[in-house]
């Protein structure tokens, strides 16, 4: 697997022009809204942040179409499903494979499906649509103490989100200064298929939903 992989990101990083935008992005109403869901649920059925995560990506490909597709070597193909890669480490190596359906599934639902994902990635029960349907990634090192990097695209999709630790920083508000759980995220781009105004914008739609949850982050009792 380890030969495999490092083939696919030597060809990635000679092939594919990446580009890579970063924005900060206030954390504390999510995580409020996490901690709220999870109250009185045991260990093993807690909402991650990256099942969070993964709400909001799909809302935001669900905005910006052109993220969610594939680069087929001549053309751009556009997917109607969206079918987010997961980035699971392994003991041999890095797998990414997708969960799919996931413009309808709610953060319950992605939790639960991101659980089944990482067991069965693991027990190499993965099924071929999850291995090579993926039309975006999501790579979250939010449980390491890594403040920011960048990820490389994985063939065909033309994008790749790396999102780092949420940690305590002093920022500027309404002239103040004030602490607020940040996060780093990083959007990796294809450059032959979007450009920088677009990566721009997208990560303007997940800042926006993240900063202010709303209904799309509400978990039904």
């Amino acid at each position: 697997m380890r030969r495999a992989i490092a083939r696919r990101m030597v060809e990635s990083k000679q092939q594919v022009p990446h580009f890579y935008l970063s924005t900060e992005i206030e954390m504390d109403a999510l995580l409020g809204v996490a901690d709220q869901a999870n109250m009185g649920r045991p260990r093993e059925d807690r909402l991650t942040v990256t099942a969070f995560l993964l709400r909001a990506v799909a809302l935001t490909l669900s905005e910006h179409p052109a993220f969610n597709s594939v680069w087929n070597g001549d053309a751009i193909e556009r997917w109607d499903a969206i079918n987010i890669g997961v980035a699971i480490a392994l003991d041999d190596g890095l797998i990414a494979p997708a969960l799919l359906d996931c413009r309808e599934r709610d953060v319950a639902d992605l939790a639960q499906g991101l659980a089944d994902l990482v067991t069965r990635t693991r027990a190499g029960k993965l099924r071929a649509p999850e291995i090579g349907e993926g039309t975006f990634t999501l790579s979250n090192l939010g449980m390491f103490e890594v403040t920011a990097f960048t990820a490389i695209i994985t063939p065909p999709q033309v994008a790749i989100l790396a999102t780092a630790r949420t940690i305590e920083r002093p920022v500027v508000r309404d002239g103040d200064v004030v602490v607020r759980r940040m996060m780093t995220a990083t959007l990796s781009s294809d450059h032959r298929v979007v450009d920088g105004v677009g990566a721009a914008g997208f990560l303007g739609t997940l800042k926006r939903l993240i900063e202010a949850p709303g209904d799309w982050a509400t978990i039904a009792s």
